[in-house]
């Protein structure tokens, strides 16, 4: 009789926890509790792609800071030598980008310097002469114009990029014009000659015009021997004897 009231008694007790748990709304799986569940897993295949999200992200960052920068040689990287390929490029100007940024920064500070110059001045110093303002106005302009006009002189001749496809008699290059902007030319071998100058950096000459291209950056033995035909004779004829 004992036993009996004791397992009727612990019955009740187990129904009174349960419909009070019902009334409140508690449930072990709303909170996370398994008490019998296994541990589980990582996902294996998530975490490798978040890490390669994370690496093509990173590559991303430093090529646009690359890019930002202002560098001297190529351009690094598998675009360029994808759009080599397709548009059959077989020279590329080393220091391309950086020029163009340098004729930027240029014609830039030209054009403050002359619509802004003459404002600033006139505007300072109102004890000053106007003859003598007109005349600091005057050379600030000047030596702006005259700086970006030697800058343009200098690099005029470098040629950015050029594209010649092998048994072909033309080439095309990619110069550069006043504004910074790249001008498609094509040119003839046959048209080519010597520069006879003494202006710096200069390859050959044609209709008229110098031209410029990095020896050491043509990987094209045979496309250099065409653009240089009078050193490359006077280098043959040297191994001849």
């Amino acid at each position: 009789m004992g036993r009996v009231a004791l397992l009727h008694l612990l019955r009740s007790q187990s129904r009174r926890i349960s419909s009070t748990n019902a009334l409140s709304g508690y449930h072990p799986h709303r909170f996370g509790i398994w008490p019998h569940a296994p541990s589980a897993k990582p996902n294996i295949n998530s975490a490798i792609q978040l890490a390669a999200s994370q690496r093509r992200w990173a590559s991303k960052a430093r090529t646009a800071e690359d890019d930002s920068k202002i560098s001297i040689g190529p351009r690094r990287g598998g675009e360029m030598e994808e759009d080599e390929k397709d548009s059959g490029i077989v020279y590329h100007g080393p220091i391309s980008s950086t020029v163009k940024k340098v004729k930027l920064l240029s014609l830039s500070t030209c054009c403050l310097s002359v619509s802004l110059g003459p404002v600033i001045t006139f505007m300072t110093s109102p004890e000053m002469n106007v003859i003598l303002k007109g005349a600091v106005a005057s050379s600030v302009i000047f030596l702006s114009a005259s700086t970006t006009a030697a800058l343009h002189w200098f690099v005029s001749p470098y040629v950015h990029k050029l594209r010649w496809q092998p048994g072909s008699d033309t080439f095309e290059v990619e110069m550069m014009s006043w504004l910074a902007t790249y001008l498609p030319k094509t040119l003839k071998f046959a048209d080519i000659r010597p520069p006879e100058t003494n202006r710096p950096f200069v390859t050959f000459k044609a209709n008229g015009n110098f031209y410029f291209v990095d020896a050491e950056h043509c990987h094209n033995k045979a496309l250099l021997a065409k653009l240089t035909p009078r050193k490359a004779a006077h280098e043959s004829a040297f191994k001849n004897l």
